[in-house]
């Protein structure tokens, strides 16, 4: 008789791992697709400037437009980071560089998800935003937007009220890590867009290489020019030598 309830109880035991198993693989093999398909729409709803028709997360509206008029330069666009409405570069710069490198890489099993042509949008709607940030091969502005004065309210980047000032890096202002990273973003980026739009993928390399060599000839870190942003995103100034892996 023991030994018969021993045998249901590990018989028991089997078929609840084996059906937790089960559970589990299926949950795994259908929850890739989905988080790859919303992990991509979270860019889109962290789209500042004039959003396009095509546009899926439809409760977000055009924002931020007058970008840059500040220094008379156009900076609407890019992404707002972290879920508030300042736009920092140097993590931006980073996300797009993983985001382009991973779609590189990964480029068959996007395309299986139909979501290929989706992290193109996401890296272009990046990189647009870092051409218009870089008028002159020895500027960039690296910044739009006070981190402290954003943290300290909670509003809708269609309603903000805060002050997006543009603060820039350039040879009297050095910022090599930022520069670098952002040349790291736009040649892994040339090179996704090698293939499928040639003359995007050229001006991205010229931007690229432009922004390295400034790196390169103005040694410094960026949140000493732009002190707000290394409240929030510090760096250690390694960023010129994994950017030279990228460039060349």
């Amino acid at each position: 008789m023991l030994t018969s309830r021993i045998m249901s109880s590990s018989n028991l035991f089997i078929f609840i791992t084996l059906s937790i198993f089960l559970f589990i693989h299926e949950a795994v093999s259908t929850d890739y697709g989905l988080a790859l398909s919303k992990s991509l729409l979270f860019y889109e709803a962290q789209r500042s400037g004039k959003l396009p028709p095509d546009q899926r997360v439809t409760w977000r509206a055009d924002s931020a437009l007058k970008d840059g008029s500040d220094v008379g330069v156009d900076l609407v666009g890019g992404y707002y980071d972290a879920g508030d409405n300042v736009k920092f570069g140097f993590p931006m710069a980073f996300t797009v560089t993983m985001l382009s490198w991973s779609t590189i890489e990964f480029k068959a099993k996007l395309a299986a998800n139909k979501e290929f042509r989706n992290a193109l949008s996401a890296i272009k709607w990046g990189t647009d935003y870092f051409l218009k940030a870089h008028p002159k091969p020895d500027v960039f502005y690296g910044q739009v937007g006070d981190g402290d004065s954003d943290h300290a309210c909670w509003q809708r980047p269609e309603d903000m009220t805060t002050p997006r000032t543009a603060f820039k890096i350039d040879a009297q202002h050095p910022g090599a890590d930022l520069a670098a990273e952002t040349a790291a973003a736009l040649a892994a980026a040339s090179i996704a867009f090698k293939n499928f739009d040639r003359k995007y993928s050229e001006t991205l390399v010229t931007h690229a290489k432009q922004l390295f060599d400034f790196a390169r000839n103005n040694p410094g870190l960026y949140q000493n020019s732009i002190p707000g942003a290394g409240n929030f995103y510090s760096s250690s100034g390694c960023e010129v030598f994994c950017s030279g892996t990228s460039v060349y």
